[in-house]
């Protein structure tokens, strides 16, 4: 075949080899035990999908967010197209009427952090939740018609995790009513942020408050930081990009300084402690757990975002592995219009065992998101009647899921990715940049490793106050009811038999807890009794915390599933039976995971080892029938994965080659270094070679 040399490379229209994508995945479809369509409403309402489908056939027809060319783009590209992606939506949500959900779906579809993200997403709600009413007029108010474009810059490039070191002062100037920000070191350069390199002309900035020559620690303050004008930077600012990252390059992180910067008595953030003026007197928090209840709220939310991670990945995996024919198995070979084929990837046992157990692990990361996301409003209610009760369980659970989860993310991520085989490497797969861009999550909103220690803090003196009969189990604290259960049997043994029993929930929830219970008594013992420092024990403390963790995963599952109204009627009975094996799939895959931790507290035999493993792979055949209706069921259209492998319609051979063909390399046949960097070579050669022919 040859090529005209004035177009660009285009791939001959050919058919791939039959059985087509589209006739695999239909048969796939065919085998699932229940509605789709049900499942999805479950878990979104049918009002959520309806609005989903709306804003998608909008932004569909948006040049300005169309995702054609998004694999193919430089970093600059990528700001300036994310740029006008941002400038559209303002005016989209002003011509669609958008309320805030369709604006929060539509940048949920366009799946990609932009430079106004932060904006949205710490910015506003920064000066919603800490702002006196003279504030909200003054900042929030044009924050919200888009005149002030904010970022929420806390990390210094010397700290991150502990934001009790950052360096940036903020120290009040009593005869002109003002504060004075500073960066004394190169280390207090706020870093990171997203937003500051080149969008933000404001910033909320956590700087250390020092009044009347006291150091009252970090403190946020609103401040100006580019001229509304001509957006360049405020006299005494140095600000710009930090420069590329491994990922996340549609975001333009930056780092700001400040050099004896004044800014009015008004930017500091008054709704829970105050400066007064003139005397500079400082009025501290009526509680200091006020700001617990954000931080709960957000690490509940990136549990749900969890879920979606891992919907996105595994649905790419899941319908490529069921497309995707490798080898044909002796021992049952497949059949299509009565040929023997290649069997689908996916119906290999150890495909299974890679994707099944993280489809099963969204479903999880749902129940406990939601779950958390109700505990964060009782706890709400609660606090505004000065009971605390519920907070400290509830940090303390939020913290190490959010480390938990997102963790079990970014590892599920690049096993579906490498289950993808080959193509799982292209850009085209869906699933490399958006590991790349995911990853941040395992380190913002507080290091992963860092967190599991507010967590396992928590459990430690909730076991001493067990011992010392200072704590009662109530519907709300599980921690205490299984560490009780504990006290009250340290020896207890598993009792399964068979196999099938380690698929009964209650013999599930009694070895996750008894499990976390023994690794808590260890720890306090080492750190009580015996004298070990913390630092010496914290590879047992992030431990004791993914212990506790796991457990509250499984128990949401399992709790759910169990007592969820919806799930009870007759209609639903499909929808209960495929969510119990999910239950039972994703504890007794974890629990796999973990044997060694349930072999050392004594609680599993060597023989019962063996049972869960049967039973793991029992589960997995169970499932197998049901994996591409479970992903179908995230309801994730084709425009959020823009994935040629996990095209709805399985069009995969097709959607791999129209991509290659909008590579930019190929849009010219001869490529531009020819002339200088291969025609001298190859000319030469070539006279040299008739030279010797003559001869």
């Amino acid at each position: 075949m040859s090529f005209d040399n004035n177009v660009a490379t285009k791939f001959p229209k050919l058919a791939p080899k039959s059985p087509s994508g589209e006739l695999l995945l239909a048969s796939e479809r065919a085998q699932g035990s229940f509605d789709v369509n049900e499942l999805s409403k479950f878990m979104y309402t049918d009002d959520w999908l309806q609005r989903m489908y709306k804003v998608l056939a909008v932004l569909e027809n948006e040049p300005a967010f169309d995702k054609t060319d998004r694999y193919y783009l430089s970093r600059k590209d990528k700001i300036t197209s994310s740029l006008w992606k941002d400038s559209r939506l303002v005016e989209l949500v002003k011509e669609q009427k958008w309320d805030e959900t369709d604006t929060q779906i539509a940048n949920f579809l366009y799946d990609q952090s932009t430079p106004f993200s932060l904006h949205y997403n710490m910015f506003i709600p920064t000066l919603k939740n800490q702002t006196t009413a003279e504030q909200k007029k003054l900042f929030l108010e044009p924050a919200l018609a888009h005149r002030f474009i904010g970022c929420y810059a806390q990390t210094e490039l010397g700290h991150g995790s502990n934001v009790q070191g950052l360096e940036t002062t903020a120290t009040y100037i009593p005869e002109t009513n003002e504060f004075e920000l500073h960066s004394p070191t190169l280390t207090s350069a706020k870093w990171w942020i997203g937003g500051l390199g080149k969008a933000a002309n404001h910033a909320i900035v956590m700087a250390r408050l020092i009044t009347g020559g006291k150091d009252l620690g970090p403190h946020p303050f609103v401040v100006q930081i580019r001229n509304l004008e001509d957006h360049r930077p405020m006299e005494g600012i140095t600000v710009g990009d930090i420069g590329p990252k491994f990922g996340f390059n549609s975001v333009d992180n930056g780092f700001i300084m400040f050099d004896h910067y004044r800014i009015p008595h008004v930017s500091f953030l008054a709704k829970y402690s105050q400066v007064e003026k003139s005397t500079g007197e400082y009025s501290k928090p009526p509680n200091a757990k006020l700001s617990y209840g954000t931080m709960v709220f957000v690490r509940a939310q990136i549990v749900m975002g969890v879920r979606f991670a891992l919907a996105k990945a595994t649905t790419i995996a899941v319908r490529y592995s069921a497309v995707r024919q490798q080898f044909v198995d002796a021992a049952s070979p497949k059949k299509w219009d009565n040929k023997i084929t290649e069997t689908p990837v996916l119906d290999y046992t150890m495909q299974q065992y890679r994707l099944l157990p993280a489809v099963a692990a969204a479903y999880a990361c749902f129940f406990t998101g939601r779950e958390m996301i109700r505990l964060y409003n009782l706890n709400q209610d609660a606090m505004q009647q000065g009971n605390f009760s519920l907070l400290a369980d509830l940090h303390a659970s939020s913290s190490g899921l959010k480390s938990l989860t997102t963790t079990m993310a970014i590892e599920s991520i690049e096993d579906c990715r490498r289950a993808c085989g080959g193509h799982g490497y292209s850009m085209f797969s869906g699933l490399g940049q958006f590991y790349q861009d995911y990853l941040p999550n395992v380190t913002w909103e507080g290091d992963n490793y860092i967190l599991t220690q507010q967590t396992s803090r928590y459990l430690l003196k909730t076991f001493r106050n067990v011992i010392a009969g200072k704590a009662e189990p109530s519907e709300y604290n599980q921690t205490i009811t299984y560490l009780t259960q504990f006290l009250e049997n340290p020896k207890a043994k598993c009792p399964a038999t068979k196999p099938s029993d380690f698929s009964n929930p209650e013999l599930i929830l009694s070895a996750f807890g008894f499990r976390a219970a023994y690794g808590i008594a260890q720890v306090a013992e080492q750190i009580d009794r015996h004298g070990r420092s913390w630092n010496s024990m914290l590879v047992e403390i992030s431990r004791i915390s993914k212990a506790h963790c796991q457990f509250v995963l499984v128990r949401n599952f399992i709790v759910a599933v169990q007592n969820d109204e919806q799930l009870t009627t007759a209609a639903n009975r499909p929808l209960l039976n495929v969510l119990r094996l999910l239950a039972s799939l994703f504890a007794l895959h974890t629990m796999e995971k973990e044997l060694a931790e349930f072999l050392v507290a004594g609680y599993f035999s060597s023989e019962q080892t063996a049972m869960l493993k049967e039973q793991v792979i029992h589960l997995l055949e169970q499932v197998r029938p049901e994996a591409v209706s479970l992903v179908d069921a995230f309801a994730l259209p084709d425009y959020f994965l823009h994935s040629a492998l996990g095209r709805y319609d399985g069009k995969v051979y097709e959607a791999m080659t129209e991509m290659a063909e909008r590579e930019p390399l190929n849009h010219t046949l001869v490529v531009d270094g020819y002339e200088s960097c291969i025609k001298p070579f190859t000319v030469k050669k070539s006279a040299a070679d008739g030279a010797s022919a003559k001869l």
